[in-house]
């Protein structure tokens, strides 16, 4: 059976066309069948207009968007609002993964209405692979929750655990804390708490790391807070870019170093490929019953092309079934508030 992709047309800031655009790439590139759910009278003509096959592509008419800027209020009174339309077409069996590049406070609401958690999960997170030496290592929470308790990141640690090791391709995943030290007993209250019952529960924890061991490939699997995540995510991104640009100033300079640059263009693009996030494209709402990815707003073609990548290859590897397994269940009866 080949794989079914739900994707949100209305959900980047340049909506829809980045997601018309990479539709049409997906099934061709892919192999996936993609179904557009967003506003028939626009779509069915931008998608005419795309070149190649368009066979594999079906558009289910949804007359109401999310804007970046709803809150829930808002977001119910949009009751055929492309998520809702795109996430039950999920649930019901027509797809087997959503992805948007919408707004992700939205996403995990409709995400955790439709769907519920896993079995035993107390709160989804959501995570993302960072380039780091010799490869990727996957961070989580990177926003979806800014106050976290112990217990969160411990679940965070075996849901980044199975991940890792199922799309990262890893044996035996290496799970960090991330501290302000290495030593244990450093970090805030939260770091704390949280390091010995990650040491007892969470297999292949090797114990606080500071950003160099994350960046220096010595961990497979970051854990902290969504607060913390999502300042080291969009820091991390401003100093690639800055990095880029001020080496392609330097090296603008001269003609020597002109000639030079000519010289070392294919390490150069090498970089830029590794420091590129549209190469990453979605972060995973990891702990949601069901598959979802939120892409970043400023998306193109080629990150919406990224992000049904993942979806794709988390639905062919069994991610979901094997999360389902992986968490003991809670007793405590506690839902997301």
């Amino acid at each position: 059976m080949r794989t079914t992709i739900v994707l949100d047309a209305m959900g980047s800031d340049k909506r829809p066309l980045p997601e018309v655009e990479a539709s049409v790439q997906c099934t061709e590139t892919l192999g996936v069948d993609l179904i557009l759910v967003g506003d028939e009278a626009v779509l069915q003509p931008l998608l005419a207009s795309q070149p190649g096959d368009k066979s594999r592509v079906r558009i289910v008419h949804t007359p109401e968007a999310l804007e970046m800027s709803d809150h829930i209020a808002e977001a119910r009174a949009k009751r055929n609002n492309t998520m809702q339309i795109g996430m039950n077409l999920v649930r019901s069996g027509e797809a087997q993964a959503f992805v948007t590049a919408g707004n992700t406070g939205m996403a995990m609401y409709f995400a955790t209405k439709t769907f519920g958690l896993i079995p035993g999960v107390i709160r989804p997170c959501l995570c993302s692979t960072f380039p780091v030496k010799n490869g990727k290592c996957l961070v989580l929470d990177i926003g979806a929750n800014a106050e976290c308790r112990p217990e969160f990141l411990v679940q965070f640690g075996r849901m980044g655990s199975i991940y890792a090791g199922l799309l990262l391709h890893r044996e035996n995943p290496r799970v960090g804390l991330l501290a302000n030290g290495e030593e244990e007993g450093k970090g805030n209250e939260l770091v704390k708490a949280a390091g010995p019952l990650m040491r007892a529960e969470v297999p292949g924890f090797v114990g606080n790391i500071e950003g160099k061991e994350l960046f220096a490939g010595e961990v497979d699997v970051a854990v902290t807070d969504g607060f913390t995540g999502n300042v080291l995510l969009k820091s991390t991104e401003a100093v690639a870019q800055l990095i880029l640009e001020t080496l392609k100033e330097e090296l603008m300079r001269s003609t020597r170093t002109k000639i030079g640059a000519a010289l070392a263009k294919p390490a150069f693009k090498s970089v830029k490929q590794m420091l590129d996030p549209s190469e990453v494209g979605a972060a995973h709402l990891l702990g949601i019953d069901a598959l979802v990815f939120v892409g970043h707003g400023r998306s193109d073609a080629k990150a919406v092309v990224s992000a049904v990548k993942q979806a794709k290859i988390a639905v062919e590897s069994g991610l979901l079934d094997s999360l389902r397994k992986s968490i003991p269940l809670n007793n405590s009866g506690e839902v997301l508030s």
